[in-house]
């Protein structure tokens, strides 16, 4: 039995496909991505989502679902996971004791949840599979009585390791967090690749909404998008063409409001409005390697940022620089990082601690928190400033700096993903805004290039004032 044969049977997932005919495009896509027999219309919808002549004749080993929002994706995916769990034997290529998996990796742990949620209710509804579930239901996974686990996973290239893969889906891949890789899409992509291999006929199947041009999906769109490659299957849909249901008021609303982003969000577009802030070849050229972090020196005048944070979200971030005046390069010597949960006093009287140590009794730092970082360190012996320019401001005197190489930082690889990662956006009225992808952070970057800015403008102090200069 095949997956659109199961989809029409009552007693297996019929009775999740009320009104079929709000389904017809998500039949023809299940269709091609395992090489079925398709109706004429269902070969028009191929043809207008795919870009491609001539229907496939055999399964697909690897596509790339490209939707917009609400169009239904974590449904499907829980559903061909499902599908190929139950329905398919791999004994034959499993080894004694050994468990094949169908992972599906979400951007985040809410994400995961979702689609796990969809898992559940898909095996648990459906009697004919409910009684293949083996021992206890966990929040992560079920281990169903034919050696084979569905398994929901964070995006991540360590955790993605020792698995025998019968099918991987990869759901929001354009907005997985890519704070600590150059390439997190690509590097998590290759880690799976391998525990694929020992299973025939297993599928990677990757979904999302588009975002900038770049990364894995966007290769992929670019690449195969168009084209009648029997091994890649490329399908490109605005949410209404795979979801009818969702109101096309709903729609028109988010286009009033932000064209580029409703037009990526809904419309299945790559945004043209967003743009690398800095290279990583600007940025790597200003590293010094294998240098984590610089102590200090007697007679040099050191300058400190921090960008705080609750202890519950975000990270709370230190850096520590000072300004050579023979070369005129701001120096980063010193960048410190406490990832949450934490307690945030114990973070500022670390914090302290450490601009004691280089002879700094000032700070900037943004207005987070009304009053309650200048209170604490105050309580330390830390004058804390408010910092007189915004994160925008801040990330535009950086951007010179770097490409006319006048800094000089520490080989630590977040603050290089951080920084090279940062987006240049283009609003409605041409203003840009500096600011992270979604799904990532740019709290180490912040403080960094703030320190550094503050540095350089140090140098401009009168030598009676420095220690007690408070930068304006």
């Amino acid at each position: 039995m095949n997956l659109l044969q199961a989809c029409s049977d009552t007693n297996l997932f019929g009775r999740w496909f009320r009104k079929p005919d709000t389904w017809s495009a998500w039949f023809a896509f299940i269709a091609a991505l395992f090489g079925l027999p398709m109706t004429p219309e269902q070969e028009t919808i191929y043809r207008a989502h795919t870009g491609r002549e001539y229907q496939p004749s055999e399964p697909f080993t690897e596509a790339w679902l490209v939707c917009g929002r609400r169009a239904g994706k974590s449904f499907v995916l829980a559903l061909i996971a499902v599908f190929l769990a139950t329905f398919k034997s791999y004994d034959e290529f499993l080894g004694p004791g050994e468990r094949g998996t169908v992972m599906v990796i979400a951007a985040d742990r809410r994400q995961a949840r979702v689609i796990m949620r969809y898992v559940r209710g898909i095996i648990q509804g459906t009697p004919l599979l409910a009684d293949m579930i083996e021992g206890q239901l966990r929040a992560d996974g079920i281990d169903l009585d034919n050696s084979i686990t569905i398994e929901v996973g964070t995006a991540s290239f360590k955790t993605s390791r020792g698995y025998a893969f019968v099918a991987v889906l990869a759901d929001e891949i354009a907005f997985w967090p890519n704070d600590t890789a150059a390439e997190p899409d690509h590097e998590i992509l290759e880690a799976i690749r391998p525990g694929m291999a020992s299973i025939p006929g297993s599928v990677l199947l990757c979904a999302s909404s588009p975002y900038a041009k770049r990364g894995a999906m966007w290769e992929a769109f670019k690449t195969y998008f168009g084209k009648d490659d029997p091994s890649v299957l490329v399908w490109r849909a605005p949410t209404r063409s795979m979801n009818p249901t969702i109101p096309q008021s709903v729609i028109d609303r988010a286009m009033e409001r932000d064209p580029a982003s409703a037009s990526a969000e809904y419309g299945a577009e790559f945004r043209t409005d967003v743009q690398a802030f800095l290279s990583r070849e600007a940025i790597e050229a200003v590293v010094t390697p294998e240098c984590i972090e610089r102590p200090r020196v007697d007679g040099i005048q050191y300058v400190a940022a921090v960008d705080p944070s609750g202890g519950s979200s975000d990270s709370m971030t230190l850096g520590i620089a000072h300004f050579e005046k023979l070369t005129g390069i701001a120096v980063l010597d010193c960048l410190r990082e406490v990832k949450p949960p934490f307690s945030p006093e114990s973070v500022v009287e670390e914090f302290a601690k450490t601009m004691k140590d280089y002879g700094i009794n000032t700070c900037r730092g943004d207005r987070y928190a009304g009053l309650w970082p200048r209170e604490q360190f105050e309580k330390r012996g830390i004058n804390y400033r408010v910092a007189d320019m915004t994160k925008n401001d801040v990330y535009r005197a950086f951007l010179p700096r770097v490409n006319s190489q006048n800094v000089d930082l520490l080989d630590n690889p977040v603050l290089v993903n951080q920084l090279a990662n940062l987006e240049r956006r283009t609003a409605r009225g041409g203003r840009d805004s500096i600011d992270h992808p979604p799904m990532s952070h740019d709290d180490v970057a912040n403080v960094a290039a703030m320190t550094l800015h503050y540095a350089a403008e140090y140098n401009r102090v009168p030598t009676g004032l420095v220690g007690h200069y408070s930068w304006g």
